[in-house]
């Protein structure tokens, strides 16, 4: 969104040189104003610049974030699995009055 403002206000500041060169009008008003936009012009190349530098950031910490997701996801399943066989591996409470019923049958 904001490379599209950019392009757009290069655009205006592109017609705002030609309108310029076209009435060619003489005196410092003109002289102001082109050096005015060719200021403008310079800042406006800074800033794409930055946006490029931006972008190219944000999408190594977009990858790392994948990466992170990735391995968040692996090691929640792998403390999932872990918690399944620690509960099924539990030794189940028995009562003495069981353990007789369980030997009674037995016998």
């Amino acid at each position: 969104e904001l490379e599209n403002q950019l392009t757009n206000k290069s655009k205006t500041l592109d017609e705002l040189k030609q309108s310029l060169a076209l009435t060619g009008s003489s005196g410092q008003t003109s002289e102001a104003l082109s050096l005015g936009t060719a200021e403008l012009c310079e800042m406006v190349d800074s800033i794409l610049s930055q946006v490029a530098q931006l972008k190219t950031s944000m999408q190594s910490i977009l990858e790392q974030w994948r990466v992170y997701d990735e391995a968040y996801a692996e090691v929640s399943l792998m403390t999932t699995r872990y918690l399944y066989c620690i509960d099924q591996c539990k030794r189940s409470v028995v009562s003495l009055e069981t353990l007789e019923n369980q030997v009674k049958t037995l016998q």
